[in-house]
């Protein structure tokens, strides 16, 4: 058939279709639907033809709650799609996770140092002494060939000695390094950087941080002009537990830039760290990573993924398998701001001792209170205010249960040591305190602990 040409229509089939609907017509039910549905759009037709404004007003009401329901699903996908574009602010890896670690590791290792710790040692010499010489009775002479001999020792000098080593890394072209406190404590050690690249140079200690275990060495060197690399510090803020972990340091002493790679398994931590030479120090909000640290790796960065530093190693859980804490780096960037504007590392000062509330301690001191920080003497001695302090001078007490600084709670998780950084010396604070079952506040004018 051409496709300009008219089908055939076929009437038998036409007349068996109308045939069929005129049966279903006959259904009573079925014919009255049918009527009524012409009627109710006969009726919708004239009320659109002879009233349009209140045809539209009524089909607007009924779509409204439906418009309104898209609408808040539309806004929800929104706030959650920008919930996880933030998180993915937080920490994100661009490349693979093998060659992140090999080109982090390789950014960061010129400026990891390994630092050799020397001291005067006295040097022993040995000599033999008969114990009965000078005795005259014939009881002590055993005969030829029987003398007693017996060793001892006295000391011939001293000699330099290796005594320790640790780690740190350099954060300035002149050569300022960042390590942990206890590795350069002994005022009567010297200290030399050894750098990457294997060459040696003295270094001068600048400052201890008296609350955190961190310390300021600089490399000691006649050259004006030579300059060092500086590692690339990242920010604490926004790590994720989880997130890859780098430790690279001086292991046992001994291997100079051990690479070591984790996670971040932990953090705010509260650790009391000690050492062989006494030292003895609580730490807060520590960033615990399975990322193995050895003795060595003490004063080492720890990197993240892009090869930023986001802490200092400075301990290991003794008797466990890959369990390490280090400080976040926030810390340190503070403290070498303070070094390089007034050579030193300063803090606010309260000068009391005290002990945090818990349920423990307020059943022992029958205390009206489960937080906050009661003022106490320790059990060997030491007192609860430091002479001449500002908690002295403000006239605080021991016993006195210190509830909050400028209206924050003093809690387990938000400790007063922990508020009191926030500010700066000669900040005034006022506090809130429970003295004698009574509530004061008193106003006191931070000192300066450096």
């Amino acid at each position: 058939m051409n496709m300009y040409d008219h089908p055939d229509i076929n009437l038998k089939e036409v007349k068996q279709i109308l045939d069929k609907f005129l049966k279903v017509l006959q259904n009573r039910a079925i014919r009255g639907f049918v009527l009524a549905l012409i009627i109710l759009l006969s009726i919708a037709f004239g009320v659109k033809i002879y009233f349009p404004q209140y045809f539209d007003s009524q089909i607007k009401s009924f779509l409204a709650p439906i418009e309104i329901r898209l609408e808040k699903l539309k806004n929800e996908e929104l706030v959650k799609n920008q919930d996880l574009s933030k998180q993915a602010d937080l920490y994100t890896s661009p490349i693979s996770y093998e060659q992140a670690i090999i080109d982090s590791v390789k950014q960061a290792s010129p400026s990891v140092v390994s630092i050799i710790i020397s001291k005067n040692m006295p040097v022993y010499e040995q000599y033999f002494t008969d114990p009965f010489e000078g005795f005259a009775s014939p009881f002590f002479d055993l005969g030829p060939g029987f003398d007693i001999q017996v060793p001892q020792y006295k000391q011939k000098g001293t000699e330099k000695k290796e005594v320790g080593g640790g780690s740190g890394f350099i954060v300035s072209e002149d050569g300022l390094i960042v390590t942990n406190k206890h590795v350069v404590i002994d005022k009567e050690a010297e200290y030399t950087v050894l750098t990457n690249d294997g060459q040696k140079y003295s270094a001068k200690v600048l400052a201890l941080d008296p609350v955190q275990d961190l310390a300021i060495i600089k490399i000691q060197t006649n050259d004006v002009s030579k300059k060092f690399p500086a590692i690339k510090l990242g920010d604490f803020t926004g790590i994720q537990i989880g997130q890859g972990a780098i430790a690279i340091g001086n292991a046992l002493g001994e291997f100079r830039n051990t690479v070591s790679v984790g996670i971040v398994s932990g953090l705010s931590r509260t650790i009391s760290a000690s050492g062989t030479s006494g030292f003895s120090e609580v730490l807060e909000d520590i960033i615990q990573t399975d990322a193995a640290i050895n003795s060595g790796n003490s004063g080492g960065p720890l990197l993240n993924l892009k090869g930023e530093v986001i802490g200092i190693n400075t301990a290991m859980a003794q008797g466990a398998n890959s369990i390490g804490f280090a400080i976040p780096i926030n810390r340190a960037k503070k403290d070498i701001e303070q070094v390089i504007t007034t050579n030193k590392i300063f803090y606010p000062f309260l000068g009391v001792r005290y002990t945090l509330v818990n349920l423990e301690i307020k059943e022992k001191y029958k205390l009206s209170f489960d937080y906050g920080a009661l003022v106490l003497a320790g059990e060997k001695g030491e007192v609860a205010i430091t002479a001449d302090s500002a908690a002295e001078k403000a006239g605080l007490k021991e016993k006195d249960l210190i509830l909050e600084i400028n209206g924050e709670k003093i809690t387990q998780e938000n400790s007063m040591a922990k508020i009191i950084q926030k500010y700066n010396p000669n900040d005034k604070i006022s506090l809130k305190i429970i003295r004698d079952e009574k509530e004061i506040f008193i106003d006191v004018v931070l000192g300066e602990r450096s």
